[in-house]
Parts: structure tokens; sequence; C-alpha cells
């Protein structure tokens, strides 16, 4: 029951008090530019460099730019470098979500807009051999192996050197703690030939 001559009710007071003595500041990080950071940090967290990744931004800015900036949208930068920062590291939405301080939905989003994005720029940046029709490379590896509808395939090895000198001695090692140089060799069309034994 509320006092007429209180303009408040004493325990909407005492909840206000109590409140305010556990109250967080919230620290809001600026999430502006993504790039305004030293470029090798750049190259570790997108896999391309600042001059890189601003390219991409400026090629897909038309198809991926937001129309409002009502409840802070992400800009072009921002999405771009959280699904480069996907890309890159195949990690789960929620981690990206935690280190660009955004929520799963929002990772989402911005995934699937660059994704999109990028899937119209397929015929401008994976070309396969003009010299060859895909017909003609499909009937080529049906007739080596039967296999239907192939038109390439890949191959990668890791080839054993000796440790190289220098700062960058540790990019040569891979995952068995052995330096080696990861080769892959692409196969578009081949021939085989019967060689006596």
């Amino acid at each position: 029951m509320s006092c007429p001559f209180l303009r408040e009710q004493p325990v909407a007071e005492g909840a206000r008090i109590i409140r305010r003595a556990f109250q967080i500041n919230r620290v809001l990080r600026d999430r502006q530019d993504p790039l305004a950071q030293r470029e090798s940090v750049i190259v570790e967290k997108y896999r391309f460099s600042c001059e890189g990744v601003i390219y991409i931004i400026h090629l897909l800015e038309p198809h991926i730019k937001c129309s409002t900036r009502r409840s802070l949208a992400l800009t072009t930068a921002q999405t771009v470098c959280i699904a480069l920062r996907f890309f890159a590291s195949g990690t789960f939405l929620y981690t990206i979500g935690d280190t660009e301080n955004l929520v799963k939905s929002a990772v989402c989003r911005a995934i699937r807009k660059v994704y999109l994005a990028l899937k119209q720029f397929l015929g401008v940046f994976v070309v396969f051999p003009s010299h060859l029709r895909p017909q003609v490379v499909k009937q080529n590896f049906f007739a080596i192996a039967g296999f239907p509808n192939v038109i390439g395939a890949i191959d990668c090895t890791h080839i054993p050197i000796k440790a190289p000198p220098g700062p960058n001695e540790g990019d040569f090692v891979n995952r068995k703690g052995v330096h080696s140089v990861n080769v892959q060799v692409n196969y578009y069309y081949c021939t085989i030939y019967n060689i006596p034994d």
C-alpha cells in the first residue's frame, strides 16, 4: 500500500539504492573500424593484408551495404571482417561473436551476406582452363577411371625440408612437428599412357 504523501513507494526507493550499489557500468568497445590495428594483427585475424581486406570491402560494398544506421547497424567493413574471421578460423559462431562483441544471430547474418555476395564473383575469380571445354574434360576423366561429371582433381602433400634459418623457421613446422612445405597439385586434364612392363 502506498502513502499518499510520498511520491514514490519506499520499496521502489530501496530497490533503486540496492541496484545502484551493484550496478556495473557497461564498457562499450568501439566496433566502428576493425582495420584500426597493426598489420600483423590484421593478417593473423583475417588471413589478408589490410590492402586485401579493403579491396574485398570495396568489391562487396554494393552487395552488402546496410541501408540504415538504425540500431547501430554493422558497417560494410565490420560485416566483411566478421565473415573473413569466420572463414579464416573455421570456428563456431559463438566464438566469433564473443571476440567481436556481437550476438550469434548478427554473426550468422553477416557471414551469409558476405557469402552470397562472394558467390556472385565466383566466375570472376575461379576460372577453369579456357582451352578445353568442361564437357571434354568430363569425358576424359570418365574414360580414365569411370568417374562421371569430374572436371578436376586436387592433391596435396607435405615435402620434408631442412629447417630454414631465420625468424620464420616456425612457419615451416607442420602439425606433426616436422619441417615441411605443403605442395598442392591441380589436375584439369590428364592423359594416362599404357607403359609396358
